[in-house]
């Protein structure tokens, strides 16, 4: 008999959770397992990614109402949910004003609590053998879902983002398992919450190599061309991911000036220049656009905006870089290198879990200048850049095997 599987997710918009989950989804036994998934919200370019194996639950009203500008939910009638979430604002408000944290990550809990009691019971769904809430706050599958086990994931680096861990500690703790993407990520949460250390797993981001291949040939070199032209004598650089402060691609403007500089000073191989290219969307564009007026790279640092499938651009670039503060495992990353594309990664914390520097990428300082210098003199050195792509068309950055790793989650604690 099929075992059954509820798994949350908040929306499926461009990010490395949603593009996790899709690698999860297309690797599960559809023999083994009936999976029904819930995403509060139906929403973002991954909706259309979503295996037809998986049974899309209808989106319910209220829970898609969580993370919509609270005037939008006024206007709709939901005044719960909105009161809710002003209350919420105000606790975090009051919290801050405590406590002084270093980012607003805090918050996310204190609406979860607020919206929780607001939130129609999925009883009626019957009992699953395994509940999943993968992506923080996890208080609502703990509360709103039948299962026998129930699984939490982490995501990011605990050690980066603030955490209200009395308020957090109870929810973590109501899990039966609690699933880190990296040994590194699991060492981060450990400092915050050292007493759930026994409850954590290590399953990997599950990548399904031929997708992201197939997904990659869907455009011609000739389409990506028109908005990712190739000009003789420069370098293509591309990042993928949500405009946030952890992404830090604010700093892209400056650290593409210092290259150029670099670039133009001190020629070689016929390289006389780079340009840098973003793909997302978030908050912080208004600041990356202010950024690259600042340092001049209007023809530079290239805003390409969300696109529901970005590995035509991945494949078509000359270099992946992540030049992040933070990150729990970088899922594009792995895709790049997937796609045998040179890759830069910042010296964040779990850098050395996610490249073998000068391997299957490089690993530059997080400092704007170093981080200059260094992206500047590999762009130059095409005999290293070749040579990781030879290496990393000769291995495989596949883990299908990971999924396996959902079986033991079966077990209550």
């Amino acid at each position: 008999m099929k075992k059954r599987i509820f798994i949350a997710m908040h929306y499926m918009e461009l990010g490395g959770a949603e593009m996790s989950l899709i690698g999860l989804l297309h690797a599960l036994d559809y023999l083994r397992y009936d999976v029904d998934l819930m995403v509060y919200s139906h929403r973002g370019e991954l909706m259309d990614m979503i295996p037809p194996q998986v049974n899309l639950l209808p989106e319910i009203p209220e829970y898609a109402q969580i993370e919509r500008p609270i005037k939008d939910v006024l206007r709709d009638g939901y005044w719960r949910i909105a009161l809710a979430r002003l209350k919420a604002k105000w606790q975090y408000r009051w919290y801050a004003h405590r406590k002084h944290p270093k980012d607003g990550s805090a918050i996310f809990q204190y609406v979860d609590n607020a919206v929780r009691p607001y939130l129609r019971s999925l009883h009626p769904l019957g009992c699953y053998d395994l509940a999943i809430s993968y992506l923080t706050p996890h208080g609502i599958v703990l509360d709103k879902v039948l299962a026998k086990s129930k699984a939490a994931w982490i995501h990011t680096d605990y050690s980066f983002i603030d955490t209200n861990v009395e308020m957090e500690l109870p929810i973590w703790n109501c899990y039966d398992h609690i699933v880190s993407i990296s040994e590194s990520a699991s060492e981060g949460f450990f400092r915050v919450f050292p007493s759930l250390e026994k409850k954590v797993m290590v399953i990997e981001n599950i990548l399904f190599p031929q997708f992201v291949r197939e997904r990659s040939n869907l455009f011609t070199p000739e389409e990506v061309g028109k908005e990712m032209p190739v000009v003789e004598g420069c370098v293509n650089i591309l990042s993928v991911g949500r405009f946030s402060t952890a992404k830090n691609y604010d700093n892209v403007p400056a650290i593409c000036h210092s290259i150029n500089a670099y670039l133009s000073k001190n020629p070689k191989n016929g390289i006389k220049m780079a340009r840098w290219y973003l793909i997302g969307y978030g908050g912080m564009e208004g600041i990356i656009k202010e950024k690259i007026v600042k340092e001049g790279m209007q023809d530079q640092v290239v805003i390409l905006g969300k696109k529901d499938n970005p590995y035509p651009y991945i494949k078509a670039c000359d270099i992946y870089a992540q030049p992040s503060l933070f990150e729990g495992k970088s899922v594009t990353v792995r895709e790049a290198q997937i796609l045998c594309k040179p890759v830069v990664i910042t010296n964040y914390a779990t850098a050395k879990s996610q490249v073998e520097n000068g391997k299957d990428g490089i690993i530059v300082p997080l400092d704007n200048e170093q981080c200059a210098r260094e992206m500047a003199s590999f762009i130059q050195d095409t005999d290293k850049r070749n040579a990781i792509i030879q290496y990393l068309s000769q291995h495989d950055y596949g883990n299908l095997s990971e999924v396996e790793k959902i079986s033991l989650l079966f077990q209550p604690s």
